[in-house]
């Protein structure tokens, strides 16, 4: 199913829509944005050299920084009273990133979410269990606002109180679980341990799960354990939240919906323009937001851009799974790794389950790597034997796979500590 006719138009009209649309924003962060004045002063442009898509390249970045210099409101273009909604993130970093939303731009959400939803066959007939935080995160207010653009019917359960969710799921017989995809995990983890028959006591048809890069190999595994289909969202509080991009059922790319999101891939180091299909530093510019329009926005993940086209019949670009961050990379030793890469390794290895924890430290001047994870229930922690293989297969692949040497500690299952939000996957201690 497909919710709206701009998902499956030809290119060239796409582009004509892109093109009014950027010089719409454009004119529009000239006119009430002095971050964008400045710049356009820097560069020695106006919004009279911008006349087709392709002049998105002469544009400024955009970067997190930015919002935060500017907190809590000088990138807004619009005035506080057409203000109807703030978001923000959590500023453990430092100061929060705040975003406003118009009643336009809430409109908007709500139509790239229901494309979203459309996307996995959901509609007036389901019950959407969402599992996502509420409140400044935008996850689950987003998630919410779309499925009920829907029509569908939307359990508000937020994160946290597993078995309580579990009840909730049973009782009013959800169809659709959105989450984290770790938090998935840890919800089987809870519903086995109390009794529960996943196939028999559940309903769910289908999963939109986001907000944290994950593996090939954890999406397979959330998707037969609970024996749905996976779906995976894609967004950024900085652009709109969840409703960027959406996987559909003949792809596991993600179709970005190119006509409120125009999107390039750059060099994080050079800032580059990379051609399609080169791996690089997602760039995002909204087209069609009003309280918070944002030029090439740096979001800090990596993946890669397709145009082929796709089986469903969406013409809009697709982009890869996010393989990891530019800002959480990991360089151990002089080798660049992802935390996705390693999960990607332990997913093909048995005995062992994708609760892990990756540890960097310092061993004299040489970095040490330690990753952390559960064995499965079944394997029991007096197995010498078995367990010293495990450790063996797991330091080989990681060696093989992504040239890395790492201590493995195998620990008992549900020992590492959950998170009801993104998982915490990996502590550096080296600069502490």
């Amino acid at each position: 199913m497909i919710w709206s006719k701009e998902e499956t138009l030809p290119r060239h009209e796409l582009e004509k829509i892109q093109t009014k649309r950027l010089k719409e924003t454009v004119e529009r962060v000239c006119a009430h944005v002095s971050f964008y004045q400045n710049k356009f002063k820097e560069l020695g442009i106006t919004p009279n050299d911008i006349n087709s898509i392709e002049d998105i390249t002469k544009l400024p970045f955009t970067k997190k920084k930015d919002l935060r210099d500017n907190y809590p409101f000088g990138l807004f273009a619009v005035k506080q009273d057409a203000v109807i909604r703030i978001h923000s993130s959590s500023g453990t970093t430092g100061k929060p990133t705040v975003v406003g939303y118009t009643k336009s731009d809430m409109d908007i959400w709500g139509e790239v979410m229901a494309r979203v939803f459309t996307m996995a066959g959901v509609n007036s007939h389901d019950t959407v269990h969402n599992a996502y935080g509420y409140g400044l995160f935008t996850g689950g207010l987003g998630v919410h606002n779309g499925a009920e653009t829907v029509g569908a019917t939307v359990v508000p359960s937020g994160g946290g109180f597993t078995s309580r969710q579990l009840l909730l799921m049973k009782d009013f017989g959800a169809t659709v679980l959105t989450s984290t995809p770790s938090f998935a995990l840890h919800m089987v983890e809870t519903a086995l341990a109390e009794g529960y028959d996943l196939q028999k006591d559940f309903k769910l048809k289908c999963g939109i799960f986001g907000a944290e890069p994950t593996s090939k190999g954890l999406k397979e595994e959330v998707a037969r354990v609970w024996g749905i289909k996976y779906y995976e969202v894609y967004g950024l509080s900085e652009i709109i939240g969840p409703g960027v991009s959406n996987s559909c059922d003949e792809s596991d790319d993600l179709h970005i919906f190119e006509d409120h999101f125009y999107p390039e891939i750059i060099n994080s180091t050079t800032g580059e323009v990379l051609p399609f299909g080169e791996k690089g530093e997602l760039v995002i510019t909204s087209l069609t937001k009003q309280a918070l329009p944002i030029l090439r926005y740096r979001t800090g993940d990596i993946t890669a851009l397709d145009r082929t086209p796709c089986k469903c019949g969406r013409t809009h670009v697709r982009m890869k799974s996010i393989m990891g961050r530019v800002d959480d990379m990991l360089i151990v030793n002089g080798v660049n790794v992802f935390p996705s890469q390693i999960e990607h390794v332990l997913s093909n290895i048995e005995g062992i389950t994708l609760n892990y924890q990756i540890i960097a430290d310092k061993k004299g001047y040489l970095d040490k790597l330690e990753v952390m994870v559960e064995v499965t229930e079944d394997m029991p922690l007096d197995s010498i034997g078995a367990l010293e293989k495990i450790k063996k297969t797991i330091q080989h692949e990681l060696l093989n796979n992504l040239y890395i040497n790492a201590d493995i500690k195998l620990v008992e299952p549900r020992s590492i500590e959950r998170s009801v939000g993104k998982a915490i996957r990996v502590i550096d201690k080296r600069s502490l």
